[in-house]
C-alpha cells in the first residue's frame, strides 16, 4: 500500500523556523488528501492542516493559521513550513494520507518531534 516518512524535526528556540517532510512510497496513485498532525503528551492527537492531490486547497487549524504552510511537490512528498514557533508547538508530528475511496486518514507515518524551548 502506502509507507509514509517524516522527517525535519527537532530543537528550536522560539520565533525559529522548521520545515517538516513526509516522503510517500508504495501505491502513492491511489493517495488523495494528506495532513499533519501532532500530539503533545497528555494531549489528544490534533489536526494541523491538510491539502488535496493537486496542492491548490488547504486548511489549517487555527492555533497555526498564519504561521504553517502547508504544501506537497508533484512527486509524493509534502511539507510542512513552520514559522514564528512557539512552545505550545512543542509535540510529534505525524503525516497521514487518504488512500483509496475513504473519507479518513488512513494510512499514518510514524512521526517526528518537535520541541520549541522559550
Amino acid at each position: 500500500q502506502v509507507q509514509l516518512v517524516e522527517s525535519g524535526g527537532g530543537l528550536v528556540q522560539a520565533g525559529g523556523s522548521l520545515r517538516l517532510a513526509c516522503a510517500a512510497s508504495g501505491r502513492t496513485l491511489m493517495m488523495y488528501r494528506m495532513g499533519w498532525f501532532r500530539q503533545a503528551p497528555g494531549k489528544e492527537r490534533e489536526f494541523v492542516a491538510s491539502i488535496n492531490r493537486s496542492g491548490t486547497s488547504t486548511d489549517y487549524a487555527d492555533s497555526v493559521k498564519g504561521r504553517f504552510t502547508i504544501s506537497r511537490d508533484n512527486a509524493k512528498n509534502m511539507y510542512l513550513q513552520m514559522n514564528s514557533l512557539k512552545p505550545e508547538d512543542t509535540a510529534r508530528y505525524y503525516c497521514a494520507a487518504r488512500v483509496g475511496a475513504t473519507s479518513e486518514y488512513n494510512f499514518w507515518g510514524q512521526g517526528t518531534q518537535v520541541t520549541v524551548s522559550s
